[in-house]
């Protein structure tokens, strides 16, 4: 049974950093043009930049307002915005016209997936700062599109560096605050979180770890009793409803495992528990996935790279196995659906 490709929206990230470049490098790719349909929504001023330093110029349809979109085979389909005014972008530095141009962009996919226009939302590096710059209020770009799809439950972003998942408890937030925000059911939403989005991405019983808050996993509750009142009666929650987690492991111990191919997904506290780790295993070819939301949205795990932005060597594999989950996601989606 044949069904109609997926249709993918890509955008160019922050400006002033290596995302035009690195969106524009994956696009002249023409496997991926073959993979889907591409709407690529860009300032006019931030894809030439990404052209010139790219060294490429796409051969692109080109719409001007979302009520014009429509695609051909092989071609990405590209609808130009000009939040910059006609002025070339600021390269290597946060500001402020930089971070109203990326949030625009994204704001306009939310509304091409409100529209069923696309299936999925890819992004080249963001800032979070020049994004606030620019007019986000919320914690980070996930919360802001929790908000503008109206979803009510658990988000969480989920990392993922060659074939290993990970979520997290708590995000973007001050390593004080963590502690008290880890809860039973904050546990029992990350777990179950990514168990759904591995299933959904072709894991038919994922293995999860889940990592202590503290050091050595309190230690027996020398070293903090999270573990021992929070966490580990979540996991045995978990297993009562027949989720394979395991855990509360030791935090500096639980990647090695995890590595080694033990379990498919770990489920870190906070944000750099996981990170580091992640990063150091695969930093050029990891990918952020965006759970929760009603349609695939991913990134590269690498940032705007303010330092090497306008050199013409951003390296686009985490771009690239981002593009391939939402491109297999979707097509999931839609073969469900047919």
């Amino acid at each position: 049974m044949t069904f109609p490709r997926s249709r993918l929206c890509v955008l160019l990230g922050d400006p002033s950093g290596i995302g035009p470049e690195m969106a524009v490098k994956l696009l002249a790719r023409p496997a991926n043009l073959g993979a889907a349909d591409i709407l690529l929504i860009a300032d006019t001023q931030a894809l030439a930049s990404g052209q010139q330093i790219a060294k490429h110029t796409l051969d692109a349809l080109v719409v001007h307002d979302l009520a014009e979109v429509r695609f051909e085979p092989g071609r990405p389909t590209v609808l130009l915005q000009d939040t910059l005014g006609g002025q070339p972008p600021e390269i290597g530095t946060s500001n402020l016209a930089s971070g109203r141009a990326s949030f625009q962009a994204l704001e306009l996919a939310t509304v091409a997936v409100q529209r069923r226009l696309v299936d999925a939302l890819l992004f080249a590096p963001l800032n979070k700062h020049s994004l606030r710059l620019g007019g986000l209020t919320q914690e980070d770009e996930l919360r802001y599109m929790q908000e503008r799809f109206d979803v009510s439950g658990f988000v969480c972003e989920f990392n993922i560096t060659k074939g290993l998942w990970t979520s997290r408890v708590t995000s973007h937030v001050p390593i004080k605050d963590v502690a008290r925000l880890i809860t039973a059911q904050g546990v029992r939403d990350a777990v179950k979180i990514i168990d759904s989005a591995l299933r959904q991405a072709g894991v038919a019983r994922p293995r999860i770890a889940v990592s202590g808050l503290n050091p050595h996993a309190g230690d027996g509750g020398s070293i903090g009793m999270e573990e021992i009142e929070i966490i580990e009666p979540a996991v045995r929650q978990l297993q009562a409803e027949g989720f394979d987690a395991r855990g509360p492991f030791s935090p500096d111990t639980v990647f090695i495992g995890a590595r080694r191919g033990d379990v498919d997904a770990v489920v870190s506290m906070y944000h750099d528990q996981g990170q580091i780790a992640m990063k150091l295993m695969g930093f050029e070819n990891g990918v952020t996935l965006h759970g929760g939301l009603p349609v695939p949205v991913a990134t590269s795990a690498s940032g705007s790279a303010f330092d090497i932005a306008g050199c013409g060597i951003a390296q686009i594999e985490g771009l690239q196995e981002a593009f391939n989950l939402c491109v297999r996601m979707a097509d999931a989606r839609r073969k469900e659906m047919a």
